[in-house]
């Protein structure tokens, strides 16, 4: 993912880093150190874009967004653009991942193992 961004979204990046929300705080520590068998990097740069967290392996993207996203077009278009480029996206609301941090890491864990289709009876 090297040269897919700019000087300004870097610097972005690593102020995000030092600046986590308390949600993205608690995400982080469930994500971090390979516990769900990859690697998630927090506060990653792509093109105009920041992470929250992303799985490079996977292209897997979870965003977690607090009330500032409610009924945002920009989230929408950014969405589509990381499909387009590979990415699959998950929101979840800080409240989530404060109030049912378990229910949300079980999602991230079934985006990661899909269940295998069962065959018709």
């Amino acid at each position: 993912m090297q040269g897919q961004t700019n000087a300004f979204t870097k610097q972005a990046a690593k102020a995000l880093r030092k600046t986590m929300t308390e949600a993205e705080q608690r995400l982080w520590h469930r994500l971090r150190g390979q516990q769900m068998d990859v690697k998630f990097r927090r506060q990653h740069p792509f093109e105009n874009y920041v992470f929250d967290f992303v799985c490079l392996e996977r292209r897997l993207v979870i965003e977690v967004d607090g009330s500032q996203h409610v009924n945002n077009q920009h989230d929408e278009q950014r969405t589509q653009r990381l499909n387009q480029a590979g990415f699959t996206v998950l929101r979840f609301w800080n409240n989530e991942v404060l109030n049912e941090t378990d229910v949300v890491v079980q999602e991230i864990w079934n985006a990661l193992n899909p269940s295998p289709p069962q065959p018709s009876p």
